[in-house]
């Protein structure tokens, strides 16, 4: 393992990875409703841009894992970030011909490098030194992540955005060969940013296989006792298992508390121009929560106790929000943001270890939970929705019908929080003969 002065290096390379793939996945944020606009899509097919992102991770962390397995860690990220920049490259026949489904492969394409990155780094990063500060070294990956998303949002909304409006207003009495134009000049200006994407990716895939990135293996598999049979299968580890339950839910819980609190403050009848800042709220607050724990763990605080008091704050303030009202009961979504921050951190420290040589797959199995962003989310529109409905139908006005059933929605974060919960007590240490 390497020491300490010499991880300061590999960790700043590995923070630029996660900057990467913060930026790009963050970008989605504007890509919906640009692409809304340019394919003449329902509000669903829209979605379906995020859709493609989480279906690459769950389609691709085996096959990634089986990759990494052949090539190793450092070979494995380079190859991801040129996958990331092909993936680019199809947005520009995809503006040229404005069809929807090469976007979506092109998207597709990006999701599966990003895929072969993440089930790299993950596990580098928290091998890289003691499994005790892994915790610590993944919190500032998630800081170099959070604000790459902040920045990526910010720079493809002002590229992609920009001046939507008025091009929607010109849709009104034009006919149809000069509506086509408009967005045909419209779908044009994604191509410049995204070749400069394309062009960076290929260059850092080039330079990854040059960087000074030591070697790493994950701790073996504590040593048998007498009489003891050696652990031939990656299901005869219960606490991996429990582990990618606890980030699946945390994954969907972290995306309801970023990409709900928008429309939770205008359905609480808050003016859209406070509402358009909400997210920014969640992200500050998880931002200052993984310095936090940068500094504390593991010199303060272990990560299994970061993970128990994330997960009863957690719990905390799902019962804030729901007994609250007005911009009160949106402040304690944005605090969702603190007690989201160290989830992952500690969740993937205590999953891999004691994995041994099935480090690799687990990675994958872990990234494969991130699918949870694409089906907890969902979950708590459909309870929203009925909700709304049944207020409506005991004759509750509009407004208090819409406002009342957002709030009731956030119950969904409950089970979230207690399996995590039940992870940080005991089933981290499940199947592992010691634990701490």
């Amino acid at each position: 393992m390497p020491s300490k002065n010499n991880t300061l290096v590999p960790i700043a390379i590995i923070a630029g990875l996660f900057f990467i793939f913060g930026f790009v996945t963050w970008i989605n944020g504007a890509l919906i409703p640009f692409m809304k606009t340019i394919n003449e899509l329902t509000e669903a097919q829209s979605y379906l841009v995020a859709s493609a992102s989480y279906i690459s991770f769950v389609v691709m962390a085996l096959p990634a894992s089986y990759i990494i397995n052949k090539v190793g860690y450092k070979k494995g990220m380079s190859l991801g970030l040129i996958v990331m920049g092909l993936g680019a490259l199809v947005f520009i026949p995809a503006a040229e011909a404005r069809t929807y489904w090469m976007f979506l492969t092109g998207i597709f394409i990006q999701g599966a490098g990003m895929t072969l990155l993440q089930t790299a780094s993950n596990p580098y990063i928290t091998i890289l030194g003691p499994i005790e500060s892994a915790a610590k070294r993944i919190a500032i990956m998630g800081i170099a992540n959070k604000v790459a998303g902040a920045l990526g949002s910010l720079i493809f909304g002002a590229l992609l955005l920009s001046g939507i409006d008025k091009i929607k207003e010109q849709f009104e009495g034009v006919s149809d060969s000069e509506k086509s134009e408009l967005l045909n000049v419209m779908a044009d200006s994604v191509v410049t940013p995204y070749v400069v994407m394309a062009v960076i990716l290929f260059i850092l895939g080039v330079l990854i296989r040059k960087a000074p990135l030591p070697h790493v293996e994950p701790e073996p598999i504590e040593a048998l006792k007498s009489g003891e049979t050696a652990k031939t299968s990656i299901f005869q580890f219960p606490h991996l298992w429990l582990g990618v339950l606890a980030l699946f839910v945390y994954v969907g819980a972290e995306v309801i508390a970023g990409d709900t609190i928008i429309s939770y403050g205008i359905a609480l009848d808050l003016p859209v121009s406070q509402a358009k800042f909400f997210t920014l709220f969640t992200l500050m607050a998880m931002v200052a929560t993984y310095a936090l724990g940068v500094f504390l763990i593991p010199k303060y605080i272990s990560q299994a106790f970061a993970l128990r008091a994330s997960a009863i704050l957690g719990i905390i303030l799902t019962f804030c929000i729901i007994f609250s009202t007005g911009f009160t009961s949106v402040l304690f979504v944005a605090a969702l943001g603190i007690a989201n921050a160290l989830v992952w951190p500690a969740v993937w420290p205590l999953t891999l270890k004691g994995l041994g040589k099935f480090t690799k797959t687990a990675s994958a199995l872990l990234i494969m939970a991130i699918s949870g962003g694409a089906i907890i989310p969902p979950l708590y529109g459909s309870i929203v929705d009925t909700s709304k409905s049944k207020l409506i139908a005991q004759g509750v006005s509009d407004v208090t019908a819409s406002a009342d059933a957002a709030t009731n929605g956030y119950w969904i974060l409950l089970p979230c929080y207690i399996i995590i919960l039940y992870y940080a007590f005991w089933g981290h240490k499940l199947g592992l003969k010691t634990s701490k």
